[in-house]
């Protein structure tokens, strides 16, 4: 399941790369070059097959309904989620018929029933005092989950069943909590019996069942064995499955091996899912998981990622409730991949910890796209045998880099690095030298026609730099240097930037840590710090986040809040800006300030990031229409004077939809950019704006200001009337449209035992409400006012830190609940993730419809019960608390300017 295990590998170490990742204008033909770099060779002429989208599955990554939000599942292009089964006691939240239908709601596929998870423990806990008592108690509970599962109308065409979990060291190995210490891989006929017995009893309570197995821990070569008992006896499994906690070149080679078991057994081929893949060094690294993609991808199987740390963050792809890290953009921009795979040519084939990468060629969308990564430094990205009837004798080529932003750090919309227009050569080849790549980043190139007169895009920054915190000079005392973290042969640890981290910036410490810097022009500058607190360790507790003081060559003090985590060297970033002089400075992270005061907590720092906030930074984010995800549309590219190479022409009913990131909740402003043609209607999150249409007859731009939640936002632009030729959306934090009231929860009404306390440090103004919950009684209300009726955005600053005990490496933290009611109707639930402390708080937006006037608002909660709806679960793993409320405020959704 997700245990400590032998883990083989291949490939060699690489030191992450600090240098800025550009691409460069083409060489001039003749010019002289230094030894030529590696080259990915992308070949269009060779049809691998359909594209799959397996590699975007997950263990135990959704919670609930909201943890993640529905926005990050769809945006993150979900295809399979393995999970428990509902009400088993073996981790809080993620119960199989909870998370269901949000997640096919939101266009997943199929949802992997672990149903020995019914109970705690690993091994897992079965009682009775033999073999066939225990085996008889877990049949009982199989009929019961079959049973609710068939409760669920349509939902369970979306269920795939896996009666036993590594059962060769488990239910049928030869531990104290094994059918009788006989390790199946050994003498096979007890494991084979109860396999044939649970699956007839699961067909015969449901034919339509799909069941899969025999999820082993690694694919064994009895594995072959289990194939040939399964077919004799007619219970061969829909799906196989097995865990691949090995490296991507295993995917390849024990893919390969087991479609030959298959042919050698005369049963399949059958469908595949690696229903665990990847470790702690590779999760949350776009530059490492971009090689499980690649390996899963072309082996055309679905695949899952594995479960290290805490469930309902999508295995560190998700941050808070609706925010995406980069691990989950390298996931949205392989789920928009569309029509065939194409062959790639890695210069190391095959090989973990070198470039690796996966590309598709649609003809339809006449584009191609390639991802890819694992490699610091110059390669050359050739596509060849591009088609001239599709692409014409000139390309456009755009640039994008996936960086990482750490386990539990928010990242904005991939950076785009450039635009080029680049003839296509003799021989039918484009080659784009990419420099000064970082191996922790992933890399997107999207190729299109050119020639058409299109404006390219300005690249998303123009200088940036890292600084590593084990260069930087320390003084005072405390000082740790900290690593080697994470590496090819450390899998189990977690990835750090340079390999090591520095700390002693903790209570009662004088350290200063000191980056000397270097800076080409005056501005204002971008600098993230990437830091971490882990939020069970005694310092941390005490107050939550750890607080550190910024000062620039010995000024203008600023005090910093460090991000915490679930563990230690689980990386965030805390943001701010510095103005700069062009030139050298000293920037300074001190655990004391004679202005600001002293430090509470401990941190451990990794790096900073320093970029210049220029025009190219502050200018709206661009969200080309021709790279939408399209419904019954298709890029067009001959239009001189579009942005990009080209346009969407949208008819009636037609729709492009943009991913768009919102660094805070909050109005922004979106720029509709059109050729005119045609009028659509715009949507937010699946909902439909109440504002005018957008387009006309002639080309114009069209203003609509919007509430975004923080994180990733589902803007569509469905055609209306006629057809709306779409360039483009901008889009930019803005303010002054949309009125926001705050109402502090302490000016609220508590009923019961809810109360206001100060006990939060880190809450507005200093106090909060808490025990809200325990029964319906105990509740919070605001009156609040709306100017008009209509949809409008709740925000809510919440704390929560419940965890409940474990009994096994995974963090258990509880996302709470909230029961919202407006004006006495029914109760919206709303799930609230781990904030990580109580005194550590963020903002969960909700839409609601409200009354012009008053409105009230109420907050309750009570402890949610089994799925039967009368039993509750035993071990704490069920809130009957609402979070802390610290305040909420209230924004009309949308309006459009004039």
């Amino acid at each position: 399941m997700r245990r400590n295990r032998s883990r083989t590998r291949a490939g060699a170490s690489a030191t992450a790369a600090t240098a800025l990742a550009a691409l460069l204008a083409v060489p001039a033909a003749g010019t002289a070059r230094a030894a030529a770099p590696e080259q990915l060779t992308i070949d269009l002429a060779t049809n691998t097959g359909t594209f799959h989208g397996g590699a975007s599955g997950s263990l135990y990554g959704v919670y609930g309904d909201g943890v993640p939000s529905r926005n990050v599942l769809e945006g993150m292009h979900l295809r399979t989620v393995s999970t428990k089964a509902q009400d088993g006691p073996q981790h809080p939240g993620a119960d199989a018929l909870e998370m269901l239908p949000p997640f096919v709601d939101s266009g997943g596929k199929d949802v992997y029933i672990y149903m020995t998870d019914i109970y705690r423990g690993f091994p897992y806990q079965w009682p009775g005092a033999d073999g066939p008592t225990r085996l008889a108690d877990f049949k009982a509970k199989i009929k019961k989950q079959v049973q609710q599962v068939l409760a669920t109308g349509d939902y369970k065409n979306h269920v795939v069943y896996v009666p036993f979990n590594e059962p060769e060291g488990n239910m049928f190995g030869t531990g104290e909590w094994s059918y009788n210490k006989v390790s199946w891989l050994n003498d096979p006929q007890y494991f084979f019996a109860a396999w044939k017995e649970v699956y007839h009893l699961i067909k015969g309570l449901d034919p339509d069942a799909r069941i899969a197995g025999p999820n082993t821990s690694v694919l064994f070569n009895q594995v072959k064995g289990f194939l040939q008992y399964a077919k004799a006896n007619d219970v061969v499994p829909d799906v196989m499955t097995w865990h691949e906690l090995s490296s991507p070149a295993a995917v390849r080679t024990n893919v390969a091996k087991y479609r030959q078991m298959e042919k050698d057994v005369g049963v399949g081929p059958l469908p595949i899912n690696v229903n665990e893949y990847g470790h702690n060094y590779h999760l949350s690294v776009p530059g490492q998981v971009v090689q499980w993609v690649s390996a899963i991808e072309e082996s055309k199987i679905d695949a899952d990622l594995a479960y290290w740390n805490i469930d309902g963050n999508l295995n560190d792809s998700a941050v808070e409730a609706n925010k995406g890290n980069g691990q989950w953009w390298l996931f949205n921009a392989y789920g928009q991949m569309s029509g065939h795979t194409v062959q790639v040519t890695a210069p190391h084939p095959n090989q973990q910890y070198t470039l690796q990468g996966v590309a598709t060629l649609d003809e339809g969308k006449r584009q191609s796209k390639a991802l890819f990564g694992g490699k610091s430094g110059d390669a050359d990205v050739v596509f060849k045998n591009i088609d001239p009837e599709l692409f014409g004798s000139t390309v456009h080529a755009t640039v994008q880099e996936i960086p990482w932003t750490g386990q539990v750090g928010d990242s904005a919309q991939p950076l785009h690095l450039a635009d080029q227009e680049l003839a296509v050569g003799e021989d039918g080849t484009v080659t784009l030298p990419m420099t000064g790549m970082n191996e922790m980043s992933a890399y997107q190139v999207i190729l299109s026609p050119g020639g058409n007169g299109g404006v390219p895009a300005e690249p998303s920054v123009s200088w940036r730099k890292t600084y590593e915190a084990e260069n930087a000079t320390y003084t005072g005392s405390g000082y740790s240097k900290n690593g080697p973290e994470g590496s090819p042969s450390q899998v189990g640890k977690f990835a750090t930037s340079g390999a090591y981290n520095v700390g002693g910036l903790r209570t009662g410490s004088d350290g200063v840590l000191a980056f000397d810097v270097e800076v080409p022009q005056d501005g204002v500058y971008d600098l993230s710090v990437f830091a971490n607190s882990y939020n069970l360790y005694g310092l941390v507790k005490e107050q939550g986040p750890t607080n550190v003081f910024l000062r620039v060559d010995g000024a203008d003090p600023q005090e910093l809040r460090l991000p915490l985590g679930y563990k230690w060297v689980v990386w965030g970033h805390t943001d701010t800006t510095v103005k700069l002089t062009a030139g050298k400075h000293r920037l300074t992270l001190a655990a004391k300030d004679a202005d600001l005061g002293v430090t509470q907590g401990d941190a451990i720092i990794d790096k900073i990031d320093l970029s210049l906030r220029d025009e190219r930074v502050t200018a709206p984010a661009v969200y080309e229409a021709e790279y939408a995800t399209l419904s019954e549309a298709q890029p067009s590219y001959a239009h001189p004077g579009a942005s990009g190479p080209g346009v969407v022409p949208l008819s009636k009913g037609d729709s492009a939809t943009f991913w768009v990131h919102s660094p805070t909740d909050g109005e922004s402003a979106v720029y509709v950019d059109h050729l005119g043609g045609g009028r659509a209607t715009l949507s937010l999150n699946g909902e439909k704006l109440d504002v005018p249409r957008v387009g006309g007859a002639k080309k114009g731009t069209d203003q609509v200001r919007v509430f975004l939640s923080g994180g990733i936002n589902k803007i569509t632009v469905t055609g209306a009337s006629r057809e709306l030729v779409l360039d483009r959306l901008r889009v930019t934090p803005a303010g002054g449209s949309l009125a926001t009231k705050v109402y502090q929860a302490e000016d609220g009404a508590v009923t019961g035992a809810a109360k206001v306390t100060d006990a939060y440090t880190f809450a507005s103004g200093g106090k909060a409400v808490t025990d809200i919950g325990a029964g319906k009684a105990n509740a919070l209300t605001f009156d609040v006012v709306a100017e008009r009726s209509g949809r409008h955005a709740v925000t809510i600053r919440y704390s929560n830190a419940e965890q409940a005990p474990a009994t096994h490496y995974n963090p258990d933290p509880i996302a709470r609940h909230a029961d919202l009611s407006v004006n006495g109707g029914p109760a919206q639930r709303v799930l609230f993730p781990t904030t990580f402390h109580f005194n550590n708080f963020w903002e969960l937006t909700v839409p609601v419809t409200l009354k012009k006037g008053t409105n009230r608002l109420t907050f309750t909660a009570e402890e949610l019960p089994d799925f039967n709806g009368d039993t509750y679960n035993q071990y704490d793993q069920r809130s009957p608390y609402a979070p802390v409320i610290d305040r909420i405020a209230v924004t009309p959704l949308a309006v459009k300017q004039p």
